[in-house]
């Protein structure tokens, strides 16, 4: 007589191959598309410690802050302090610097002294 041969059942940390690409499904992470902006590494040289700027880009995007500390490196960036007086660190190429004089936006006007 014969022996039948032996199956196993298959392994449970067996993959079972890739997930179905969805097309333009926003849930799909490789359906994303990501962009480098080249221009970060070369940073903000205008960019001292005490200047005012506004926040380009990210969680407090469009706020006046000034510079506490500015960071050399591959990708320049410096800690930030909002008036409303939140901290974060942000790329260089994300500031713009706020001069004396420039015409600021409605609403962050400065309170005038006169009295």
């Amino acid at each position: 007589m014969r022996r039948r041969k032996v199956t196993y059942p298959p392994p449970k940390t067996a993959t079972k191959g890739p997930p179905p690409v969805l097309g333009a499904d926003p849930r799909n992470p490789a359906g994303r598309t990501v962009s480098i902006n080249l221009a970060a590494a070369a940073g903000r040289a205008s960019i001292r410690l005490g200047d005012k700027v506004r926040i380009l880009s990210g969680l407090y995007s469009g706020e006046v802050a000034v510079v506490e500390s500015v960071a050399g490196g591959v990708i320049s960036s410096a800690m930030v302090r909002t008036d409303a007086g939140r901290t974060r660190r942000a790329r260089t190429i994300d500031l713009e610097p706020i001069r004396p004089g420039s015409a600021a936006p409605a609403g962050t006007e400065e309170p005038s002294l006169e009295a």
